[in-house]
């Protein structure tokens, strides 16, 4: 069930004018953070991120502390389950006046199959680690991504896995992705211009401490041929098994249980 849906601060209807950048031009940027007992989880970390995706975009928020109080009210209101906070730039069509928006709402939070299968997938929209002016912003302009999705289901597949044209492992177009080689976490390098992912930053610094050794590099997709296993990460999907990659086959193992538990660890220290 969604929660009442705040426009700038205030309880409204949801609707938006037809005008909106963020309806015309996928202009805008956005978070999703899981609640857990009315709690956010890593506010602060996703409101950096948000104010840096703003930035890159040229578009102004509200004060911090409005931001915090919006997606803690709606936390509250959650439960268990997720906060969407959605900030557009406001009309683009001329002659209308410009004000920008920032739309938060909660929603349950469906993690899917406990164990994924995901479809490899060329990605030559992804930037794969050139600077340019949205780099590291987590934009609403996801259609690529979507339909990469929709691909890999059409497929059989529960998504996609990204890859460059020449088959370097990304990401998935909403989570990012791990895998043990040797018993050596592996992720790809945020140096590739994948999302840094809140979920990855958390896991990746915490591993280490319950004894799990973690290398981020640039591999190709054969590397996953000596993987013993694949994980995938996210807000709404947490720590996840991947059970197939295309043809190959991976059984859930004990390095994806352990990061499993380590992040229902974090989410509980959080409170």
């Amino acid at each position: 069930m969604i929660t009442d849906v705040l426009i700038n601060g205030r309880v409204s209807d949801g609707r938006i004018p037809v005008t909106d950048s963020s309806v015309l031009r996928g202009d805008g940027c956005f978070e999703v953070l899981g609640c857990y007992d009315g709690r956010p989880f890593a506010l602060d970390e996703h409101l950096d991120r948000l104010e840096n995706s703003a930035a890159r975009l040229g578009i102004d928020l509200p004060d911090r502390a409005d931001l915090s109080r919006w997606v803690t009210d709606t936390a509250t209101a959650a439960g268990d389950g997720a906060v969407r906070v959605v900030v557009t730039r406001g009309s683009s069509v001329p002659g209308v006046e410009h004000a920008s928006c920032v739309i938060v709402f909660g929603h349950p939070r469906d993690r899917g199959p406990d164990v994924a299968t995901l479809l490899p997938t060329k990605a030559p929209w992804h930037a794969a680690g050139a600077e340019w002016e949205l780099a590291g912003a987590k934009v609403t302009s996801y259609a690529p991504n979507m339909a990469a999705s929709r691909r890999a289901h059409a497929a059989g597949y529960d998504d996609a896995l990204l890859l460059t044209l020449d088959e370097t492992v990304l990401e998935g177009p909403t989570f990012s992705v791990a895998w043990v080689v040797d018993g050596v976490l592996e992720t790809p390098t945020l140096d590739l211009g994948i999302l840094d992912s809140i979920t990855r930053r958390l896991v990746v610094e915490a591993a280490p401490g319950i004894g799990v050794e973690v290398e981020e590099g640039s591999w190709p997709l054969s590397r996953l041929d000596q993987a013993s296993e694949v994980m995938v990460w996210s807000t709404i999907r947490e720590v996840q098994a991947v059970g197939a990659v295309g043809a190959t086959r991976f059984t859930p193992g004990p390095v994806t249980q352990d990061l499993a538990g380590l992040f229902a660890k974090l989410v509980a220290e959080s409170g």
